[in-house]
């Protein structure tokens, strides 16, 4: 399981998704921009992090855009999003 907090009009967040769409990955996207609440909770997880996208596969914390595609080019991504 995929969680992805999000804000509107975020280029990276789309960026993340296309990727993870690309992989067939289910994603359940968090979107931070109205409920301050939210927002609290994903620094929480995220580790005192603050921008978006905030990635957690299977409850790990990933990190952003950048991160989920070094992943990818390690060919670590997949083993992740298949929870091995």
């Amino acid at each position: 399981m995929v969680e992805m907090y999000t804000s509107d009009y975020c280029f990276y967040c789309k960026r993340a998704k296309a990727l993870l769409d690309q992989l067939g990955a289910e994603v359940n996207e968090i979107n931070i921009q109205h409920d301050p609440g939210l927002r609290v909770k994903m620094i929480e997880r995220a580790n005192g992090l603050r921008t978006v996208p905030q990635i957690f596969i299977n409850n790990i914390h990933i990190g952003g855009c950048d991160e989920l595609y070094y992943l990818h080019q390690q060919g670590k991504l997949e083993a992740l999003l298949r929870g091995e």
